[in-house]
């Protein structure tokens, strides 16, 4: 059996997470509290999404929920308020994100200027529109139909517990400090498998529900960026580039498995649940 022990939202997309007990499944990702997993983003004032590989000071914006608003805080700065309740008469912009043009809600210049100054660049917020269905792609799902918002390209990631503690020894071995599992910004973490294991599982099974990994996650320098404070340290990709380069990503370093509801679509998910693990051989 797995054990689910984390649950982290990311409403503000490379922005800081929000870790909850409990979440609800979605086909585009996890919500609780009102708002979705990366349901609002930074971009430039062109329209190109803005994560920490660009500005790693977006790590000290952090988001509360209070009452009927998203709060977002940054060091120095007084609290932005965010409305949960969508504006209809939002101006809508294209905003990109790789190679998907997505239709987004721009929310206005005041939030425009409290976030420039927040992350030290010119940006703009947009937030996901609700009518709006961003579907992944089908090459990594057996063609199987899946969704997103704002996230790179699938709705969950999820790594295990074991994962990160391998990862660890292997910096300690090397003289180098251990790394807190945010700096890898899984929405799931899974203990009770072993090191690595989420590579070769088919699905997570609980009752109605089945988490069903599909890409593994390809990993850039944001692992390098301390979460506290925005500033980007020690790259452990030098480590990870020894045993963690995957032939199925075209060598790329991957840590993590992008994963997407196979069934339970309106469940809820607990920290403390327990999973049956499906192996994929």
């Amino acid at each position: 059996m797995a054990t689910l022990t984390e649950l982290v939202l990311y409403p503000i997309k490379s922005c800081a997470g929000l870790s909850v007990p409990e979440a609800h499944l979605a086909m585009d990702g996890l919500s609780a509290l009102g708002v979705h997993d990366r349901e609002w983003m930074l971009v430039t004032l062109d329209g190109l999404f803005l994560t920490q590989r660009e500005v790693p000071r977006m790590a000290v914006v952090n988001p509360r929920i209070e009452g009927a608003g998203l709060i977002a805080e940054a060091p120095g700065m007084p609290p932005l308020h965010l409305p949960l309740a969508h504006d209809a008469a939002a101006p809508t912009i294209d905003v990109l994100i790789w190679e998907d043009s997505i239709p987004a809600a721009d929310c206005g210049d005041a939030a425009a200027t409290w976030f420039s100054t927040a992350i030290g660049a010119p940006c703009r917020l947009v937030r996901f529109r609700p009518d709006y269905h961003r579907p992944t792609s089908t090459k990594w799902t057996n063609g199987v139909a899946a969704a997103t918002r704002f996230s790179d390209g699938y709705p969950i990631l999820l790594i295990g517990q074991a994962s990160l503690d391998d990862i660890n020894a292997r910096l300690a071995k090397a003289g180098r400090a251990a790394l807190p599992m945010n700096r890898f910004r899984p929405n799931v973490v899974i203990d009770g498998i072993d090191a690595f294991e989420e590579d070769f599982v088919a699905a997570f099974h609980d009752g109605a529900i089945s988490l069903q990994p599909v890409k593994p996650c390809a990993r850039c320098p944001i692992p390098a960026v301390d979460q506290a404070t925005g500033i980007p340290g020690p790259d452990p990709l030098d480590i990870l580039q020894a045993y963690r380069a995957n032939p199925r990503m075209d060598g790329a370093v991957t840590v993590g498995m992008n994963v997407i509801v196979q069934d339970g679509i309106g469940q809820r998910l607990r920290v403390g649940q327990q999973f049956d693990v499906e192996l994929a051989f």
